[in-house]
């Protein structure tokens, strides 16, 4: 069958419309705007199959414009800032969950250290009061050792003198 040499018109006319209208069907108005590829991609998928069919073969197919009213576009703007507030609430609320879970385990750990330091006691407070003094001596001693205006001088009395003179 010939066409002639206005074969767009006579083909692409039709099947073009009819192709449109059967993949935009699969999509309400909000996934349009949204998902602008992958509409694009059905009718280009849709009208090479159907084009070989008149043996026509396409090349490239786009869709150049796509429009709705802007307050259509407004709302459907609005709908995803609301889906986006939405989803952070979620979000925040989990976060909240996750934290009070936190607290909750530190707590008991909490807890379980201060029992297990108490039996501890119980058992080895002498021994852990003994451990105590010797760090406290240690730290005392590295302080001392590192002040520049204090000055130790063994002997009886274990004398220690202050060499800050301002």
């Amino acid at each position: 069958m010939e066409y002639g040499p206005e074969y767009d018109e006579k083909i692409f006319l039709s099947i073009g419309n009819e192709v449109l209208k059967s993949v935009v069907a699969q999509f309400d108005a909000d996934q349009l705007i949204t998902q602008r590829e992958l509409v694009s991609s059905q009718v280009r998928q849709a009208l090479t199959k159907r084009s070989k069919n008149f043996n026509v073969i396409l090349d490239d197919v786009s869709i150049t414009h796509l429009s709705f009213s802007h307050e259509y576009q407004r709302a459907v703007e609005m709908k995803q800032v609301e889906q986006q507030r939405a989803e952070q609430a979620r979000f925040l609320v989990e976060k909240a969950e996750q934290e009070q879970l936190a607290d909750m385990i530190h707590a008991e750990g909490e807890s379980k250290a201060a029992e297990l330091f108490s039996s501890a006691i119980k058992t080895h407070g002498s021994a852990y009061l003994e451990l105590k003094k010797i760090d406290a001596a240690v730290q005392v001693a590295q302080n001392l050792a590192n002040s520049r205006n204090v000055t130790y001088l063994p002997g009886k009395n274990n004398l220690l003198i202050n060499t800050n003179l301002t």
